[in-house]
């Protein structure tokens, strides 16, 4: 308790702050009309239980530890059916081997598990304690497994986590880690923990986790963190019957809730933030969507119930920051920071837990964001046929398994369709693009994001991952990351990237995302349906610069590059595909196209200059390949198929256009089909009037989709181009609708502008809606819309509808 502030010391009073959570008149009270059976309501008490006769408050204390184990340890199922019973049993026979290998000794709980042991020896014993409060494992309310759990408690708080002792080498062991697990398995076994062990336990995790701890909200206590740091407190409280202390980790939680402007959280644009300039959906974002779940759940019809209004906001990012990244089950890794590389499958493993957190938190939603979220989840299970969450969920927790196999088997839910559109998230410098049959997403750096994240000695080498990386997936193509890519793929040579070939040393730049180039142009335009995406692209401990452009449309993405420079004495590549598959490539560099069979196509004119290289490749480097394709020629080559059982190499088959040592503005443009056939693709390439590309310069890139009533500009400097103008760097996305009207959708993605004036040369007779950055517009033979304030500066799109007047005729007057 040493530092801590005088309103820490006042917060743990609990008569005001349980008070406090009594919510006020007006406040949103949380929607409990179809709250889950399996959790019943904690009995009402009045603000300040702390003043209850000791017999009163032991009994809300013992309701919320029951609680407790039901959220996190499971209920809501049937012990004695299957897979429930095989499940607990197995949980009990292995509980059964921890309890009679146990040898407490000086350095160690178990042989071959030497201290400090942070993660094995805690995770040991809440397994244990799980085998003693579960159901059906056989052990079920056995005394004398309680006691051993005990004992491995207090030998392990003993020789490690003992209070005054030196917080050695990551601060989160300490703090959130090895208190968490500790606690949750003492809270588990309950009377049985006496308080001569229970009492240096919960000391010792008031040492590492005071109360001011939890008094400002920055540093390592934000977001994420500061919800684990919540649980911590709360798990102590609740072990010693402290409504202060469950009061404390409630209250604490309203610095996560509102939108931020900057730094760690959700932004407005859907985005979540954690060590600053990292997006983070799949990693710290799903820990605090499950925590929040959790605490949900835990506390919900108690004096203590998260009753914030602001709490909202988390239950509106279900759907504007998480389901965007979620497709056919998996989270996509371009939300994923240093946890990209820790598995294969891991995408997998991450859209599970955020499906199941969903799930949980349904239960203190409103009935209708519930019944969309459980619709949604479902078409994800559904879908994710290479990792089934079902099963998955199964081997991971049984309680969330119980949740979802009734939403599979409730026929009144729908399972929700993958939806179509684009999002734009320029907070997070993310782009994610949705069609019937294909999604693809982008990854950016910009002076607020950074290129990659590495710490810990995880994802030393994913340092190109911020320089445009274009992710995409067709159908049954769901694994396509997710099978060792990252520990088998070419860094060097990311899909979309454009790179200095410069080599790099492992966990090049600063660690935990401070590897932000300077610029400031990255974003776009969207009107929710297609997009024009750019980026100012800086390389990272590297000259190299480019100016790269995405324009996303039905059934394809153009991609083009313009001013790409470097004086590192190496050379530079766009990286138009790697692909992790050895499937047949057809290549005719005459015609201008490519073809992946079974995943897509490319349309190329200038394919002249294209490489390909087809190889085997492990954690090691290549195992082997065919080399670099002989330009001038058309190359077909046979599939080699997958990898051979028991071995971790991967086939890849990479195209990509060397721009030579030390460019001076070089470019490219090329078409990504996802799904195409390689008909559709010769006929694609045949086709050149149905994309035309209006500029491609470091000044601007543009294209025109007259089938689409279609044109976008990125301006990287003010100036015309096909019509469309512009005063200012921005980015403008136009659509004629065929029936009169159409709408003009523009953005300020460096976020400095005051005012934006764009143009063009079009009749329009008039400003069928605005936008609130709208300031003025002129119609006639052209149109010219003024924007400014500060609704300009978010990095947002703003639309605008126009009415359309008659084109003048040619030679008229």
């Amino acid at each position: 308790m040493s530092g801590c502030s005088r309103r820490s010391l006042l917060r743990l009073g609990g008569v005001a702050a349980a008070g406090a959570l009594i919510p006020a008149e007006g406040a949103r009270a949380p929607d409990r009309s179809a709250a889950a059976p399996a959790l019943p309501p904690v009995r009402a008490l009045p603000p300040a239980p702390d003043l209850l006769p000791v017999a009163a408050r032991d009994d809300v204390f013992a309701l919320l530890r029951r609680r407790w184990r039901d959220v996190t340890a499971g209920s809501g199922f049937d012990a004695s059916a299957e897979p429930y019973r095989t499940r607990l049993a197995r949980l009990g026979g292995t509980a059964t081997r921890y309890r009679d290998t146990m040898a407490p000794a000086a350095s160690s709980l178990w042989p071959g598990l030497p201290f400090p042991s942070f993660t094995a020896t805690p995770v040991r014993l809440r397994t244990m304690a799980r085998a003693y409060a579960l159901p059906g494992t056989g052990l079920t309310g056995d005394a004398g497994l309680a006691a051993a759990v005990a004992a491995g408690i207090d030998h392990y708080r003993r020789r490690v986590y003992a209070e005054g002792a030196e917080a050695a080498g990551n601060w989160w062991d300490w703090q959130i880690g090895v208190p968490r697990r500790l606690l949750d398995a003492a809270v588990l076994i309950g009377p049985h923990l006496t308080e001569r062990e229970s009492g240096p336990l919960r000391r010792a995790a008031e040492h590492f986790v005071p109360a001011c701890r939890l008094d400002d909200y920055d540093g390592t206590s934000t977001g994420a963190n500061r919800v684990d740091l919540c649980v911590v407190t709360l798990l102590r409280a609740v072990l010693g019957s402290d409504p202060g202390g469950v009061a404390l980790a409630a209250s604490a939680l309203s610095p996560v809730f509102p939108h931020v402007e900057e730094g760690d959280g959700f932004h407005r644009d859907g985005s979540f933030l954690q060590h600053t300039s990292v997006p983070y959906q799949g990693g710290y974002g799903a820990v605090l969507l499950s925590g929040l779940a959790t605490l949900f759940a835990v506390l919900r019809g108690s004096p203590w119930e998260i009753a914030d209004p602001n709490r909202q906001v988390v239950l509106d990012m279900v759907e504007r920051s998480f389901a965007p990244f979620v497709h056919d089950g998996f989270c996509m890794d371009l939300v994923a920071g240093r946890a990209i590389g820790r598995r294969p499958y891991g995408d997998h493993d991450r859209g599970r837990g955020i499906a199941l957190s969903i799930l949980l938190l349904g239960e203190a939603a409103s009935a209708a964001e519930r019944d969309r979220w459980r619709s949604m989840v479902k078409g994800w299970a559904l879908r994710d046929v290479h990792r089934p969450m079902l099963a998955a969920a199964e081997r991971d927790d049984l309680g969330a398994h119980a949740r979802l196999a009734a939403v599979l088997d409730d026929d009144a839910i729908p399972a929700a369709a993958e939806p179509a559109g684009h999002r734009l998230l320029p907070s997070s410098a993310r782009a994610v693009h949705r069609r019937p049959g294909w999604c693809a997403g982008l990854s950016m750096a910009s002076d607020r994001i950074g290129h990659y994240e590495h710490g810990n000695g995880e994802n030393p080498r994913g340092w190109h991952t911020g320089s445009g990386m274009l992710y995409w997936w067709g159908e049954g193509h769901g694994d396509q990351y997710s099978d060792s890519f990252w520990s088998t793929v070419d860094p060097y040579r990311l899909p979309g990237t454009t790179v200095s070939t410069r080599r790099l040393a492992d966990g090049a730049g600063g660690a935990w995302g401070d590897t932000r180039p300077p610029a400031r142009w990255v974003g776009g335009a969207t009107d929710g349906v297609y997009a024009a995406v750019g980026q100012h692209l800086n390389g990272l401990e590297s000259t190299m610069e480019a100016f790269k452009s995405w324009f996303f449309l039905d059934d394809a993405v153009v991609c083009l590059g313009a001013g790409i420079t470097g004086e590192d004495g190496v050379p530079v590549e766009t990286v138009v595909d790697n692909r992790r598959t050895g499937a047949r490539l057809t290549l005719d560099e005459e015609a201008g196209w490519a073809h992946l069979e079974g995943h897509g196509g490319y349309v190329l004119p200038c394919a002249s200059g294209l490489r390909t290289l087809r190889e085997r490749r492990t954690p090691d480097g290549p195992g082997g390949s065919d080399g670099p394709s002989a330009p001038g020629r058309s190359d077909e080559v046979g599939g080699s198929g997958g990898p051979k059982a028991g071995t971790s190499a991967r086939d890849y088959t990479t195209l990509w256009f060397d721009h030579g040592v030390d460019p001076v503005s070089a470019g490219y443009l090329y078409v990504l089909l996802p799904g195409a056939s390689l008909a559709a693709t010769r006929s694609r390439a045949a086709d050149p009037g149905r994309i035309r590309v209006l500029d491609n310069t470091a000044r601007r890139q543009g294209v025109r989709v007259p089938s689409l009533g279609l044109s976008a500009v990125v301006f990287w400097n003010a100036g015309a181009v096909g019509g469309l103008g512009a005063s200012a760097p921005c980015a403008l996305l136009v659509r004629e609708a065929g029936d009169g009207t159409a709408t003009l959708t523009v953005s300020d993605p460096r976020r400095d502008l005051d005012s934006l004036t764009v143009t063009w040369d079009r009749p329009v007779t008039g400003v069928l809606h605005g936008h609130g950055s709208l300031a003025g517009a002129t119609t006639g033979a052209g149109l010219a819309l003024t924007f400014g304030g500060a609704a300009l500066r978010d990095g947002g799109s703003a639309t605008v509808g126009v009415r359309l007047g008659r084109r003048r005729e040619a030679g008229s007057r």
